[in-house]
């Protein structure tokens, strides 16, 4: 029987909203077991997968899909599992489609989420511990100072950074939550905050690394550190009037809706606010955005697709073709995971279709190549250098169409290639915010690095 959440809601544990007393730790570890109580092992989840064969899984595993979802769920109560169950586990791209397939409630990618954090408990707590400050120093850095090489004092002030952030007397209409990593491609931020002004919302910007979402401790199995950087920083989300939270980040919006806060629902008996990815409120308010879409523009694009938060590739297909002249074309390629940084785990796989997605727009003849998220756009924009299209965000179509623009030095810097060269061309900045030279070319040479499909020539 297909699940109904208004029969079986109050009778499953994970499902419940009494508070819990204990630490974040024992609340998510409840919350785990609860669903996997709940799952029926039917396998479903396993076979809607996109990524199983990439992730190794042979031809007898991928056939028996019991076998995998069982070894799943002995994962995340023992640690122990199968070896289907852990290339699963390290091969998730948070595709979504598993949650899509449930018939029960049960959110597939939620329990390969703990089965990963598990697994990363084989370390001993120190290392789990250094790996997650490591990590999150070398984001916090590298946002630092590619933010800082793009943007003046002022620039920065509005997206939330530095010491002069604006500050109002009344509560906004919502809190536009950026993430840590956009602000490496600010221009994709500053629209989306240009189009809010147009459409006469009010917000207040908060992210980058003072306001973490905890996904790079809980990736290391640092489950504790996790729970204490989400906590603060729902805490200073809760300041809309609307109760409303509007993300750019896809791995925060999962991080946080998944995992973070329905956890500390448990533990508080409340849930501080709803989280909405931007496209999707931005779609909410098209009929407002509509006739700011003034300008023609005449392109035949090519949406660059991850499927991982229902719904917003379809919202981005609505928005677009709100821009009078845009004609998407579909080039027939898998759409897969949350978004490209996802991919990751899976290097080869992620190489593979992006050089496949490149030669099917060249052979559409498209205009441009057109990506919905931060890190799609980081590493696609510098091939532009040697394919006969563009490479776009989203945001830059609709700010044309509403005469809006904001100057893409991510993708100038990433064409150049050229660590010294870039250097040079950012000297003003660099020595206006005093940030140190060698750290910046190491922030530099990682954001050269950030390559999954090579370009081509020299």
């Amino acid at each position: 029987m297909p699940f109904n959440r208004a029969r079986f809601g109050a009778t499953l544990p994970f499902m419940t909203e009494q508070p819990q007393t204990g630490t974040f730790e024992a609340a998510l570890k409840a919350r785990a077991d609860a669903m996997a109580d709940a799952c029926t092992r039917c396998g479903k989840c396993v076979e809607v997968c996109p990524a199983t064969e990439a992730a190794g899984l042979t031809v007898e595993q991928r056939q028996n899909p019991v076998h995998v979802i069982d070894g799943i769920i002995d994962i995340v109560r023992h640690g122990e599992g199968n070896d289907a169950a852990r290339k699963w586990a390290s091969g998730c791209l948070l595709s979504g489609e598993c949650i899509k397939a449930c018939d029960y409630g049960v959110n597939p990618r939620f329990l390969l989420y703990m089965a990963r954090i598990e697994m990363a408990h084989a370390k001993e707590t120190v290392a789990q511990r250094r790996d997650g400050v490591e990590a999150f120093r070398k984001v916090a850095v590298e946002v630092k100072h590619l933010s800082q090489m793009q943007l003046d004092d002022a620039l920065l002030a509005r997206l939330g950074q530095g010491a002069n952030k604006p500050v109002t007397g009344e509560k906004p209409d919502f809190v536009f939550y950026t993430g840590c990593n956009v602000l490496k491609t600010p221009h994709i931020a500053l629209l989306a905050l240009d189009i809010m002004d147009s459409i006469g919302v009010t917000y207040e910007v908060m992210g980058g690394p003072t306001h973490c979402c905890g996904i790079v401790q809980m990736r290391m199995g640092d489950v504790a550190t996790s729970g204490r950087f989400g906590e603060a920083t729902i805490d200073k989300l809760s300041h809309s009037k609307s109760g409303q939270v509007v993300s750019w980040c896809p791995s925060c919006q999962v991080q946080f809706t998944e995992t973070t806060l329905p956890t500390l629902e448990k533990t508080r008996g409340s849930k501080p606010f709803e989280m909405t990815p931007f496209t999707l409120f931005l779609r909410k308010k098209l009929d407002k955005l509509r006739p700011l879409l003034r300008e023609r523009v005449p392109m035949r694009i090519a949406l660059h697709r991850h499927p991982g938060i229902h719904g917003v590739v379809e919202a981005a297909e609505d928005i677009l073709r709100a821009v009078p002249g845009i004609e998407i074309v579909d080039l027939q390629q898998p759409a897969v995971g949350l978004q490209s940084n996802n991919l990751r785990v899976l290097p080869e796989y992620r190489r593979q279709l992006q050089l496949a997605e490149l030669a099917a727009a060249e052979a559409a003849g498209v205009d441009a190549l057109v990506a919905v998220y931060h890190s799609d756009h980081r590493e696609l924009c510098a091939h532009e250098r040697d394919w006969p299209f563009r490479i776009m965000n989203m945001y830059e179509i609709v700010g044309a169409s509403m005469g809006l623009h904001h100057d893409d030095q991510f993708k100038k810097f990433k064409i150049m290639q050229d660590a010294d060269a870039i250097l040079a061309d950012c000297q003003d900045l660099i020595s206006q915010h005093g940030l140190d030279v060698e750290t910046t070319r190491l922030a530099i040479k990682a954001m050269l690095d950030e390559q999954p499909a090579p370009l081509r020539g020299a």
